[in-house]
């Protein structure tokens, strides 16, 4: 009767671990925005580099939900190396979490749930013990499946789904439209209007780019985040944004944004949509007032622009 319930008490443990590894990648990948927020935070804290932050964002979601996938159906592998790895990866994720606690204090959503579950770095770590000592209790007390390919199975397993995520997110191609004969000369006026608070340079001279951001937007707030993040890695950038919307989303975009950095100009409704039309984010590459190329917020690469303003 014992060992009965041991067993399933193992059994229902290993289940439990390995759903909180699938939840979390679940949460980091439930929507574009989730995804693109779990990218972004790896740059801003960690530093990394665009394309390294791409590539581990997706591999690191991808890791988590093979590992709890093998872990719920228990399949450990030789040696238990399944288990052993998802205590690897939770070790890591504690050290970046002392990081982030050190450079940014606890009153932070570290991002482990994504945003669907704000979790401070202390309350993350505290969930990241109580996993590395279940899986310690599995790698002590639980045999795990043992036919002859579990172990070669979990590796497949292992590869496959760690590319689900390349799969629903596919890295982008970070060149933008290039309109070449289609060029054309918006119409800026509205952002020179009298009262209004006039751009720091003219945008009509020199290279510039400009985005058209809604403030209720998700893909803005993401556009508008991201350029943020390279307005910090290189403050020369000339960037300006065009926003508009209802007062109430007024906070709550700069909240999430934290495009304090960049210049802004705000216009009401109609004179955006004159502008800018009903599908946003646009964000137009500009010389001398004229639009040499659109890209979305996907697309923007830093590097690319960076090459674009040493072009004559």
């Amino acid at each position: 009767m014992q060992n009965k319930i041991k067993h399933v008490s193992l059994l229902f443990l290993s289940i439990l671990i390995g759903a909180a590894f699938i939840y979390s990648s679940y949460t980091k990948t439930y929507t574009l925005e989730s995804f693109q927020l779990f990218e972004f935070t790896i740059i801003e804290y960690l530093k990394f580099p665009w394309l390294l932050a791409i590539v581990s964002s997706r591999l690191l979601v991808g890791i988590e939900l093979s590992l709890g996938v093998l872990i719920i159906f228990r399949f450990y592998g030789n040696l238990k190396w399944v288990l052993k790895l998802a205590i690897g990866l939770l070790a890591v994720f504690n050290l970046y979490l002392v990081y982030l606690w050190i450079i940014a204090g606890n009153n932070i959503n570290c991002g482990c749930f994504g945003d669907a579950i704000w979790m401070s770095p202390a309350s993350s770590l505290a969930k990241n013990f109580i996993l590395i000592l279940g899986i310690w209790l599995l790698i002590k007390y639980q045999s795990g499946i043992h036919l002859r390919w579990a172990h070669l199975g979990s590796l497949v397993l292992l590869l496959a789904l760690s590319g689900v995520p390349y799969a629903l997110y596919p890295i982008p191609d970070h060149q933008p439209q290039w309109l070449q004969k289609q060029r054309f000369q918006p119409d800026l006026s509205a952002i020179y209007e009298v009262g209004k608070p006039c751009p720091p340079v003219d945008l009509s001279k020199g290279k510039h780019i400009i985005a058209f951001l809604s403030l209720s937007c998700p893909h803005c707030q993401m556009a508008g985040y991201k350029m943020h993040l390279m307005k910090q890695k290189n403050p020369t950038l000339p960037f300006h944004m065009v926003v508009a919307g209802k007062q109430q989303n007024w906070k709550p975009f700069w909240d999430k944004t934290k495009a304090q950095n960049i210049p802004y100009t705000r216009l009401e409704s109609e004179a955006f949509t004159n502008i800018a039309g009903y599908s946003w984010p646009v964000i137009y590459w500009l010389k001398d007032g004229w639009v040499e190329a659109e890209t979305n917020f996907m697309q923007m690469d830093q590097g690319e622009i960076e090459k674009w303003l040493e072009k004559p």
